[in-house]
């Protein structure tokens, strides 16, 4: 690439051809002056640099020779009545080459230097090259890296640079401290930033790369997170990050200023707009009397405010809190004032920097538009919305004067950043056993905000395959519409002696009803296959369907001698179906319409603390297929932070469903809750509630489930001490109750699995089957309270969440199924 100065000087050298060709002559001083040392510039190009022949003159043009960059030297001298010109040349430039980078690649530090091929050596300029460079690994977590540079001489006056890049070590975050806190500990405060300290984890981690301008962000949330907890006076006195050598990273210390917590003490608001009555916009205030200060209840605040005045046609309206504080009592008295705001209009939104999201996703994420009165509130919320988004590294709304005084133009400044996750993931559960799963995702599908998944799933008990794509605006509408497929196979175990085969699909949509509160309406049809595997290794049906050789015990009809009656070489011994299970052998179709209610408060999604999650569902089957039934399922959870403790939480649990069938339909055992460590720990899958019993020589296998469920639990999770935080390992102590019951099913099966209708009830072991019998013997079927209380090990790692589970049951129902140990979880690597 030509630099400007070789274009000028090539101008410059074309502007004396052309004199020359047309007959015109440079001016006479420049017959005065001689250039000695060039080699590759032309003389008449060099002398064009001066003016005149006079001391300041020649100056002048000796500076100019010297900013071109073409020269390593100049200088003059006055030789017999004429003023002599020596040039040293710079060197041209063939190549520009990096050695040593493997952390950063070569097309990015080549984006950065000012050192290009096809141009002028020049030593200030390569000087300024390595700062850059420098200042790039530092931001890359390597500010101990070293660079350098040589040239290779090349015949004809040309070179190659090298720099030579020495990256050393990766220098993050070592430490972190904040001074002046004494309401929340230090601890609690890193744990707030998106910046973390380096430990064992750095190898795959990059947020603990020392980025100012994160830093930066984190400060922010550690001041909302002091404003939304009442301490409004709350400010950083100062940030410091010092690169520290021997400790081979940065340390970074935050001084703040917490102040008094202040609880409000009056809330009102003040209306200066006529037909506005205050009182109208009492029930929009998320603040009361005697609550403790919060800083994002007063933002909501303004937000309802403004967007409800706005509806009763004040476009320009604008509410603004004011707080009188009174330090002596703590408190602070909160008055909401709507006025008229200045009549501006937007004229133009200008959307810069994104280079793969298209302009109307970032738009639509404005509630006002060109044309539109212009207003603050407003567009700072999208401001927000678009931060939320995950699309971009960064997002700055500004404003700038319009073309007349009552206009202005919103300017939108964003950076993309990759959307698309290539995944492979391990785990192992108890019910599925050891699974893997690839996957591939994309929240920003083709610059259009569209999310999709596909993932193939393959296990030691289970294995399938899904795709899902959602749309967040569907019909241009804020609420979101999307569709999942699915085909997964789980295969029998100790705990399930059968196997399903479900194929199908979900079509759903997300409607928010306020900030917290959210509908999502659902339709869902899908088959279920049910087969009883029967070999040598599963023999769960041979007392249907004996296997010669093998089947201990054929029952009265396959008996050949009276011995082989013993109920203890009996076919059941092996571990038989249920013939609850047997009767819903094969493929049912099921259309199913449903919606759930969602609350959700929690300060943090991932990692609660604080805040409320509940959800109500229910589903209705019977729209068409084979299954008709009504399923009400309801989850409330609670999260605090145990006042007085740092960084412990204590979660309340409460859940229960219901279900019934429609008509004249018989429930399966498919259709039932099937309930284990879900309802209380300590128990296996599927192991409490309603069990054929009828098999007593097998404890395992053959639970029926129930249409009622109940339970609750306590839960306090904790830092294991002397671990750094950033590991996320954390414990847990819990305390379990729940209970399952109602089954609904069928217990006589001599009409639909041996043709004989109204058979009496013949139980196994007895005359005349001396095998399964026809009946089945159900236990467990009462509201029993189980209970159990236990400890975790959770690690909410960078590769994954991982739970393992202990618990000691401390009560049971005769026929329940116990489970000690529960390990779940998954990782990406």
């Amino acid at each position: 690439m030509r630099s400007i100065e070789a274009f000028r000087n090539r101008s410059y050298l074309l502007a004396a051809v052309v004199s020359a060709v047309l007959g015109f002559s440079l001016p006479s001083f420049a017959q005065d002056i001689v250039v000695v040392g060039n080699a590759r510039g032309d003389s008449d190009v060099i002398r064009s640099y001066f003016s005149g022949t006079s001391p300041d003159e020649i100056e002048k043009g000796l500076e100019a020779l010297r900013n071109s960059g073409r020269f390593s030297n100049v200088s003059a001298t006055h030789e017999k009545g004429r003023v002599v010109i020596h040039v040293a040349e710079t060197n041209l430039i063939n190549r520009v080459v990096f050695e040593g980078n493997s952390k950063v690649k070569t097309e990015t530090l080549t984006s950065e230097v000012r050192t290009r091929a096809h141009g002028s050596f020049n030593q200030t300029v390569v000087q300024q090259d390595i700062a850059r460079l420098l200042e790039i690994y530092k931001r890359s977590g390597r500010a101990g890296a070293k660079i350098n540079y040589r040239t290779v001489q090349l015949p004809n006056g040309r070179i190659d640079v090298v720099f030579t890049v020495e990256e050393g070590d990766k220098t993050g975050v070592k430490e972190i401290k904040f001074v002046g806190n004494t309401v929340f500990s230090t601890g609690r405060l890193v744990d707030l930033m998106e910046t973390t300290e380096m430990n064992f984890l750095s190898f795959i981690k990059t947020s603990d790369v020392y980025d100012p301008d994160r830093i930066a962000s984190d400060l922010e949330l550690v001041r909302r997170f002091y404003l939304k907890n009442g301490y409004a006076d709350f400010h950083v006195v100062s940030s410091d990050a010092v690169f520290d050598p021997a400790q081979g990273g940065y340390v970074i210390t935050v001084v703040v200023e917490e102040g008094p917590q202040y609880r409000v003490s009056n809330v009102d608001v003040e209306s200066h707009l006529p037909d506005i009555d205050p009182a109208s916009l009492q029930p929009y205030l998320r603040l009361s009397p005697g609550d403790v200060y919060n800083g994002d209840a007063v933002e909501k605040t303004v937000e309802s405010l403004t967007r409800e005045i706005a509806k009763k046609g004040y476009a320009f309206s604008q509410a603004r809190p004011r707080g009188e504080r009174n330090p002596a009592a703590q408190t602070v008295a909160i008055r909401f004032v709507v006025d008229e705001g200045p009549r501006v209009y937007i004229e133009r939104i200008n959307i810069r920097g994104n280079t793969r999201t298209r302009d109307y996703v970032i738009r639509r994420e404005f509630e006002i538009g060109e044309g539109d009165a212009y207003n603050r509130v407003l567009i700072d919320r999208a401001e927000r919305r678009l931060n939320g988004l995950g699309f971009f590294k960064k997002v700055r709304v500004t404003n700038e004067p319009g073309s007349a005084a009552d206009r202005v133009v919103v300017n939108v400044d964003v950076e993309d950043q990759a959307t698309g996750n290539f995944g492979v993931s391990g785990g192992y559960s108890t019910t599925e056993g050891f699974i893997g799963e690839v996957s591939v995702s994309e929240s920003n599908f083709l610059g259009r905000g569209q999310a999709t998944r596909l993932s193939v799933q393959a296990g030691q008990r289970a294995r399938g395959v899904s795709f899902s794509f959602t749309e967040p605006y569907f019909l241009d509408q804020r609420f979101s519409a999307g569709f999942d497929l699915f085909a997964k196979k789980s295969d029998a175990y100790n705990y399930s002696y059968y196997s399903t085969t479900s194929i199908g699909g979900t079509l759903r949509f997300g409607i928010p009803i306020t900030e917290e509160i959210s509908l999502a309406p659902r339709y869902s049809l899908y088959t279920t296959t049910i087969s009883i595997p029967n070999d040598s290794n599963r023999p769960y049906n041979d007392c249907q369907s004996p296997l010669p050789g093998y089947t201990p015990g054929y029952g009265y009809i396959y008996a050949p001698t009276q011995a082989d009656l013993n109920v203890l070489y009996n076919c059941q011994s092996n571990g038989e179906a249920s013939l609850a299970i047997k009767e819903s052998v094969g493929t049912r179709l099921t259309s199913l319409v449903g919606y759930t209610v969602s609350y959700n408060s929690l300060d943090n999604f991932r990692n609660p603390k604080n805040g409320i999650h509940a959800q109500a569902s229910q589903d209705i089957a019977g729209l068409g297929g084979d299954s008709r039934y009504v399923r009400t399922t309801g989850d409330l959870r609670y999260f605090h932070e145990i006042p007085f403790v740092d960084d412990v939480v204590g979660i309340a649990r409460v859940q229960g469903g219901n279900m019934f069938a429609l008509g004249d339909y018989k429930m399966r055992v498919m259709d039932n809750f099937n309930l284990g460590p879900t309802l209380v720990r300590g128990f296996a899958p599927g192991g409490l509630g309603p069990r054929d019993i009828s098999n007593w020589t097998s404890s395992r296998g053959n639970s029926l489930g129930g249409s009622n469920y109940i339970g609750g639990s306590l839960e306090v999770q904790f830092p294991i001490w002397g671990l750094p935080k950033d590991i996320g390992l954390r414990g847990a102590l819990f305390a379990d109750a729940g209970t399952l019951w109602g089954y609904k099913g069928q217990t006589n099966f001599s009409d639909s699995l041996y043709g004989v209708a109204n058979l009496p009830c013949v139980y196994p072991y007895t005359a005349p089957t001396y095998g399964q019998g026809t009946c089945i013997v159900v236990s467990g079927d009462k509201a029993q309270i189980r209970s159990s209380v236990g400890a975790s090990a959770l690690w909410q790692s960078p590769l994954g969440p991982i739970r393992f589970d202990y618990a000691v049951v401390l009560s049971k129902a005769y026929g329940d199924v116990t489970q000690r140990f529960r390990f779940s979880g998954g990782t990406n690597f």
